[in-house]
């Protein structure tokens, strides 16, 4: 099936109890034993398992055409559980891209995560220079995350899947940016696709819910499956039920935000108070040729920098009117945020950068809005 079919079917079908045409929500955490001791369904107890969980994770394999999906109740207990789920014999030693969603950094300096694994960054879109930190010690994993957020580089994900296996070690991608409709990170030989399916799977900014797909059994993927059952962290039936009914439309989504991405970026681009915007569907973008190779279009986000530094940045941010100023991504509305003020110390953001995720409001009207809130020219 091509992936809008996937999007729209895999993991669901009709209710044989009622012809249901929708999934129906799954709410009870228990199930009944047969006679001899035995569940018949193959369900016990909902956070070993749910009828909605088991459809999604279903669907999510479909769409990167993987072995096996685990899902969690937020991103972040996907992230943290895809380390922790590394093997003993494993090297503890973790490579990841210097530019990385904030929430891995933080986790990364909060908690014990960070003390017991030995967590190394590298500019990775300088695969000379990843080589060289892998080679110098053993490595156990190696952690992508392109497009990045906020500074939108591009990795050849070809070139460090080659360095890992050459290495011995694992790798997995943070494709939350992309989706699954616009990069197949499993086909270019990486191990795991990791979703924060609040953002673009979700899409409507109202479910919090994380996702791992496996490309393949193997130890970690086991694990994995062990800690969401033991540790808990599992999503709720109503969660799963609100991913699968916003997957339906991730294509029609994602191609009206990939469309009018286009149309800001071009805008933004050719404005006299813009420093620099940074999207690959840019060809002055350092990674254009790469996104180019590896994703079918270049995303609903995008990040651009404002003359005259923080202080014009953040006039901008807060003179805004249809968009809203606002943390998240992926949603159905336009927003736009000053990473460095909410990051603040810990950040890597330019003092100038504006992120924007584009939703799908009509691209003039987001033009206007910008224009406006760049020019200082409230009400026109």
């Amino acid at each position: 099936m091509h992936f809008e079919t996937k999007a729209v079917h895999a993991g669901r079908g009709i209710d044989p109890v009622t012809g249901a045409v929708t999934t129906p929500i799954h709410l009870s955490t228990t199930y009944e034993r047969a006679e001899d001791g035995s569940y018949t369904d193959g369900y016990m107890y909902s956070r070993g398992d749910n009828p909605n969980r088991r459809s999604l994770e279903s669907c999510m394999t479909a769409l990167e055409n993987g072995y096996g999906c685990v899902t969690y109740a937020s991103g972040m207990a996907a992230i943290s559980s895809l380390i922790e789920a590394l093997p003993e014999n494993m090297p503890k030693r973790i490579v990841m891209a210097d530019d990385m969603y904030f929430g891995v950094r933080t986790m990364l300096m909060e908690t014990d995560i960070g003390r017991r694994y030995d967590i190394v960054t590298v500019d990775m879109t300088n695969p000379g220079a990843l080589k060289t930190v892998v080679e110098s010690a053993p490595t156990g994993l190696i952690w992508m995350e392109t497009p990045s957020n906020p500074q939108i580089k591009i990795i050849d994900i070809k070139a460090v899947t080659e360095i890992a296996k050459a290495a011995g070690a694992y790798t997995v991608i943070d494709n939350t940016a992309a989706t699954p409709m616009l990069q197949q990170p499993l086909a270019l030989g990486v191990d795991f696709s990791l979703h924060s399916v609040t953002k673009y799977i979700g899409g409507h900014s109202d479910l919090l819910l994380g996702a791992v797909i496996a490309k393949e059994d193997n130890e970690m993927l086991k694990n994995m499956r062990t800690w969401q059952h033991a540790k808990g962290a599992v999503p709720s039936s109503f969660d799963c039920w609100l991913a699968l009914r916003g997957v339906q439309t991730l294509s029609a989504r994602l191609t009206m935000q990939c469309s009018n991405a286009k149309k800001v970026v071009e805008f933004l681009d050719s404005h006299d108070k813009v420093e620099s915007v940074l999207y690959p569907g840019l060809k002055s973008h350092p990674g254009h040729e790469i996104a180019a190779r590896q994703m079918s279009d270049f995303g609903g986000l995008l990040s651009f920098k404002v003359k005259g530094g923080e202080t014009e940045a953040l006039k901008v941010a807060n003179a805004v009117n249809i968009i809203t100023q606002a943390t998240s991504l992926g949603g159905t509305h336009t927003y736009i945020e000053h990473r460095a003020s909410v990051e603040k110390e810990l950040t890597k953001a330019p003092e100038n950068l504006l992120r924007l995720s584009i939703g799908l409001e009509n691209a003039e009207d987001l033009k206007q809005d910008l224009d406006q809130a760049l020019n200082h020219t409230p009400g026109q």
